[in-house]
């Protein structure tokens, strides 16, 4: 029986790339998201229709998600991996920032995770387990402008990673996060500048931004058989931007 994985946020971007990746291994694969005008496009554009399955779903709404799983039950049967992909961001300094966008924010980054994993985890357990993989973010471990809410929400993600990895491995459900860096996304494209994209370029010891591919593989990883001892980490898929420290470019130029 084909393994079967969920992906929030899964209309575009990385979970889109996600659920390719899942789809080429021979899993059959659940694409959860608002935008319904885009998910639609996006899975008739798979073209693989006995494989997969579209629903419209806010993941900060309990109900609409206890509502998702349940069709995810009754088409498929089973969930092995969770992908709690779904994440939207504003970037506003800190006073400008409203209450509103603050708890928007966490209730679609942060609480959404939260709401997925209740609603999976029993699903994955009676099939003895899975695997979560939870997507944060470099932001969610280093501080910077503009991201106080959006920051904040990746950073509780890293820990309702560990929460979840330390109190669901014991039922066999491994529970990890990917962290992109610098991503040649939609949402990054709209958001980076083009000095933006010239000072990650100069950051990021690779030297360039990562693609949804490279990021699809890291998800794909943690949620496979190969990753079977691997639980409750933080993996950051970035070129090197957070964990390195470097110098000058012109110095490096030399």
């Amino acid at each position: 029986m084909s393994k079967v994985a969920l992906v929030t946020g899964a209309a575009r971007g990385i979970g889109l790339a996600a659920t390719r990746k899942f789809l080429s291994e021979g899993w059959k694969v659940v694409l959860l998201d608002i935008d319904g005008e885009t998910l639609r496009a996006a899975y008739e554009d798979l073209g693989q229709q006995e494989n997969t399955l579209a629903i419209v779903s806010d993941v900060s709404d309990p109900e609409q998600i206890v509502k998702a799983v349940t069709e995810v039950k009754s088409t498929f049967g089973r969930i092995d991996a969770l992908i709690n992909n779904a994440g939207i961001a504003i970037f506003k300094p800190v006073l400008e920032t409203t209450f509103e966008e603050w708890t928007k924010i966490l209730s679609v980054n942060l609480s959404g995770a939260f709401i997925c994993t209740q609603a999976c985890a029993p699903i994955m357990l009676e099939s003895g387990g899975g695997s979560i993989v939870n997507i944060g973010s470099i932001s969610g471990g280093r501080a910077s402008t503009l991201r106080v809410a959006y920051g904040t929400s990746k950073a509780g993600i890293l820990q309702l990673t560990k929460q979840l990895a330390a109190e669901l491995g014991n039922q066999g459900i491994r529970v990890n996060s990917v962290s992109p860096g610098p991503v040649d996304t939609a949402m990054a494209k709209k958001v980076h500048s083009p000095e933006i994209r010239a000072d990650y370029h100069d950051s990021i010891p690779l030297g360039r931004y990562g693609t949804e591919e490279e990021l699809a593989n890291a998800i794909y990883f943690l949620s496979s058989d190969q990753a079977s001892y691997i639980n409750g980490i933080n993996l950051d898929v970035d070129g090197g931007f957070n964990s390195t420290g470097i110098g000058l470019v012109s110095l490096r130029s030399e």
